[in-house]
């Protein structure tokens, strides 16, 4: 059940099993991910917004575990967290 039109996932050919495993020697990693965010939601027509996600670990709701970025857009998105 798709939450938007547009649902595309950013996924590095470096294995990280999860944001967790990170560190400061994958900073130009995550650079070049997240200047490529814009770039591609551009390309899919996403002129008037976007959300990313990165879950992370079984608690975050990750799923599949190599590290991906998940970018949606396109239409009215439903929060994320709903508010009292």
């Amino acid at each position: 059940n798709p939450v938007a039109p547009v649902h595309f996932m950013i996924i590095p050919k470096l294995h990280l099993a999860s944001l967790a495993e990170a560190d400061e020697g994958h900073a130009a990693l995550f650079g070049r991910m997240m200047l490529l965010v814009p770039k591609l939601a551009r390309a899919e027509g996403l002129d008037t917004g976007f959300r990313t996600v990165i879950n992370t670990g079984k608690g975050g709701g990750q799923e599949v575990f190599h590290l991906h970025v998940h970018v949606i857009g396109g239409g009215n998105i439903p929060p994320m967290v709903k508010r009292n």
